[in-house]
């Protein structure tokens, strides 16, 4: 018996305007906002479409022009050589410093001519246990986003086969003429790409950490330290974490521009003296922590 679609008062197919209406707030939130990179996230013979955006904003930040106080107008720069006076752009080229005051010079051409191709595919060579890599190799994370309804199977089927084995897949990529080291896992209803840092742009910590003392601290401070932090435990919220600098730069530059005097906030910095006795200050600021959080779990005491 051959079945048949409903359709409502008005003679539209149910099922692809209950589609419209869960696409339009996806679309919606990702209105204004351009893909940084666009291509394809390849597992083998599976290839999946793919739009990347960025996951944070440098638009949060505030950012000051500097200006002529007496005129008004913006300072401007201009590129001068010394007893010479403003060049023109084509007149410059790039110089890396061998020794002072000593340049190989190179042509714009010369490293057009060494750029990556950019082949706009992400290879997913390797897979590692999430937690696996420290947190310092990571650099800038990006919302992945499937490019198209006929991705989505695919890119349900990379999602949750990554979320099931608790692996994270890595990678590299081009993106604006530049090779990048990637880490792709699971994000709530999506993947998050994370790019790496190359192991030369990593410092060794061993000549920081060289000089502190390997000394193991009395039981009486490891049990104080470890009930204050049991105290302190609980889920994180960013909203909790303020920046207050920020706050009050966007509060003066307000007044300025309702012309009244700006609010000053004053902030308790708390005591800078010396710590003298440290089981005393454990004691007491386990004491002055108030009680547990919720979600805190007793671990057990340090052998």
């Amino acid at each position: 018996m051959a079945t048949k679609t409903a359709r409502s008062s008005s003679g539209t197919r149910a099922p692809a305007r209950r589609k419209q209406a869960a696409e339009a707030p996806r679309e919606e939130r990702r209105a204004g906002t351009r893909p940084i990179w666009t291509g394809n996230l390849r597992l083998a013979l599976v290839s999946v479409p793919v739009n990347l955006y960025p996951a944070t904003r440098t638009g949060a930040q505030i950012s000051f022009h500097q200006v002529h106080e007496p005129s008004g107008k913006r300072i401007r720069y201009e590129k001068v050589v010394p007893g010479i006076g403003p060049v023109d752009t084509d007149e410059i080229v790039k110089g890396f410093e061998v020794e002072k005051g000593n340049y190989v010079l190179i042509d714009p051409e010369e490293i057009d001519a060494i750029k990556l191709e950019s082949k706009k595919t992400l290879d997913l060579v390797q897979f590692v246990k999430q937690g696996e890599i420290d947190p310092i190799w990571f650099d800038r994370p990006y919302y992945v986003v499937a490019d198209g309804d006929l991705a989505e199977e695919a890119y349900n089927v990379m999602r949750d086969a990554l979320r099931a084995s608790g692996k994270i897949g890595l990678g590299q990529f081009v993106m604006r003429n530049r090779e990048y080291i990637a880490a792709l896992k699971p994000c709530g209803h999506g993947l998050l790409l994370e790019t790496l840092r190359f192991s030369d742009e990593v410092r060794s910590a061993a000549p920081f950490f060289a000089g502190i003392d390997q000394t193991k601290p009395e039981r009486e401070l490891l049990d104080l330290a470890r009930e204050l932090i049991e105290r302190k435990t609980a889920p994180f919220d960013p909203r909790q974490f303020k920046d207050k600098y920020s706050d009050a730069l966007r509060a003066l530059i307000d007044a300025k521009i309702k012309h009244r005097k700006p609010v000053i906030i004053d902030e308790d910095t708390g005591s800078g003296g010396k710590v003298i006795d440290l089981v005393e200050a454990l004691k007491r600021s386990v004491g002055n922590s108030g009680k547990p959080a919720a979600s805190a779990s007793r671990g057990k005491k340090a052998n």
